[in-house]
């Protein structure tokens, strides 16, 4: 993983709805940090270098350096709480990660080849119905994406999570629950105003 991403932080002891509202107004973001042998630990970060960082797609998927007053810590985005109308971060939860210990991630899926899939030179289209999946690895192995190649995929034909190329000693927990989570993810289906043509031209004939 090339990219490297660090998180200055300021320790914050205040709690509540009311301190974090505080800590907004001054144009920073409440945080926690939590995991590991450590008891949680409540944080806060500056807003805007905080969405300098969520606009790359990598930081979601990569172990992250939280720099608390000079104290390095190693953590993972658990979630983001973001305002429902407004480019607003409101709160970000991180968990800490410890080497050799597996951690659960949602890393992306890039899906590449699909223009030229023998599915969509038929005529047919691309239907995604996943973005992304959680992970489960050591840090050391987690991957940025999970590359999904539509080359080979005819039309009628879909991809589930069992079919993809995974790399090594990463696993999806999913799959381990048994085959009715063996979501669909991404398949190449025929327009609807094709669909509609053909059966048009049936009735014709009959």
């Amino acid at each position: 993983m090339a990219n490297v991403f660090e998180f200055v932080a300021e320790a914050r002891s205040a709690a509540g709805s009311s301190a974090a509202k505080v800590v907004r107004r001054q144009g920073k973001v409440p945080a926690v940090i939590y995991g590991g042998s450590e008891a949680p630990e409540m944080l806060t970060l500056d807003h805007n270098e905080l969405l300098k960082h969520l606009a790359h797609e990598a930081v979601y998927s990569h172990v992250l350096d939280i720099n608390v007053a000079g104290r390095a810590e190693k953590a993972v985005l658990k979630h983001i709480q973001r305002h429902p109308s407004k480019p607003v971060i409101l709160h970000v939860d991180f968990m800490r990660v410890t080497k050799g210990h597996a951690l659960k991630v949602r890393v992306p899926f890039h899906f590449v080849n699909e223009e030229v899939s023998v599915g969509v030179k038929k005529g047919g289209i691309v239907m995604h119905s996943m973005s992304d999946v959680e992970v489960s690895c050591i840090p050391s192995k987690l991957p940025e994406f999970i590359e999904i190649d539509m080359a080979n995929i005819d039309l009628g034909s879909a991809l589930h999570l069992s079919d993809l190329v995974l790399p090594e000693g990463v696993e999806i927990p999913e799959l381990q629950l048994g085959h009715e989570h063996d979501q669909s993810v991404v398949q190449i289906i025929m327009p609807r105003a094709a669909e509609s043509s053909d059966d048009a031209e049936e009735a014709t004939e009959e």
